[in-house]
């Protein structure tokens, strides 16, 4: 079994220390730790291990990234974990052996992947995380990567529970489709839809509030209740056959809140299947922007989407040229995400991906 390193192992003993489960390289120790350097230069080759292209979303951020590092002229080594943390793992060791100038990191888990940060840290190749971020307790950014460049998925799940409160007038019995457990998107995709409906929510960055960020509850909504949670990977069918099970098992539910579009329309079509009308026996509220989530708004069957943008190739890029510039990169770069319902997704479907 890997050795799961922290901050405090690696204050303890030095990078050095960690040799072994990197790439046998001594480093400064981790207190005063900063990212590596990026020389500036007219060409880069930069390692991209994505976690999976098995949705609309991957998809779409994939092509993103490639288009623009390809269209800079840059070069691209791309991976495809297949939804394997392990694989994913290798993938970003086989980078750093290539001797890539920077890796762009969508990382499949939390922790895990922090392990791997760490090694192209102590390789001297810098890191930016896009989507997902990274276990803090282990790695930082600003220190041993650059950056998170993403959305506020906190903001995402309670953007979501607003909605939904105020469209069942704040009772519901709700099944939750969780996303991949271990993902950041998923562990704060429901942590800020629980806090909203608590009562204890507070928004996650302050400093990136907009006119669409949720105001804090006045009280709980004591009227809405998760009766059931279980994961379907952020996958269409597996989000379908773990709902109908749900469901089969709490018949009295009302509400649906799933982790993504794909998941949230393996439901509406597990509903249809039991002869159920979706938005009107059961309302679905979900978090991507899809095109499909889209259209099925304006067919009535969906309630409502919180954008999560997949274009990450611009930002990304554009990052990577400031910082090899020597100026100051903030450590997240959260992206203004919109918000989908009745009232607009006719308007958004076309520029959908």
């Amino acid at each position: 079994m890997m050795k799961v390193w922290t901050r405090r192992d690696v204050a303890k003993v030095g990078l050095g220390g960690v040799a072994a489960v990197a790439m046998g390289l001594r480093v400064p120790q981790i207190a005063g730790a900063q990212a590596p350097p990026l020389e500036q230069k007219d060409t880069y080759v930069i390692g991209y291990p994505q976690t999976d292209e098995n949705n609309p979303w991957r998809i779409a951020q994939t092509n993103s990234v490639r288009s623009e590092i390809e269209a800079r002229g840059w070069t691209v080594e791309y991976r495809n974990a297949q939804e394997s943390t392990q694989q994913q793992l290798a993938d970003v060791a086989s980078l750093i052996a290539a001797r890539v100038d920077a890796i762009f990191l969508p990382p499949r888990e939390e922790t895990p992947l922090a392990q791997a940060v760490l090694q192209a840290y102590q390789a001297g190749i810098p890191v930016f995380c896009l989507d997902r971020d990274v276990d803090q307790n282990i790695v930082q950014a600003g220190e041993e990567y650059v950056c998170f460049i993403g959305s506020d998925f906190y903001q995402e799940g309670a953007r979501a529970a607003e909605w939904l409160a105020r469209t069942t007038g704040g009772n519901a019995q709700i099944i939750e489709l969780f996303g991949t457990t271990g993902a950041t998107a998923a562990i704060d995709r429901s942590r800020g839809f629980v806090d909203y409906l608590a009562g204890t929510y507070t928004p996650a960055n302050p400093e990136s509030a907009t006119a669409a960020t949720p105001a804090p509850p006045a009280s709980a909504f004591t009227g809405m209740t998760i009766i059931a949670s279980q994961t379907g990977n952020f996958i269409r069918d597996e989000g379908r056959q773990v709902f109908e099970t749900l469901y089969q098992a709490n018949p009295g539910a009302t509400a649906v809140y799933a982790h993504n579009d794909e998941m949230a329309l393996g439901a509406i079509a597990a509903l249809e299947a039991q002869g159920k009308v979706p938005g009107q026996d059961v309302i679905v509220v979900s978090v991507d922007g899809s095109r499909d989530a889209l259209q099925a708004i304006i067919d009535g069957k969906l309630g409502a989407t919180v954008e999560c943008s997949p274009f990450f190739g611009p930002v990304a890029c554009d990052t990577l040229v400031a910082y090899a510039a020597g100026e100051p990169v903030p450590t997240q770069i959260i992206n203004t995400d919109r918000f989908f319902d009745a009232s607009n997704a006719a308007e958004f479907i076309d520029s959908a991906y």
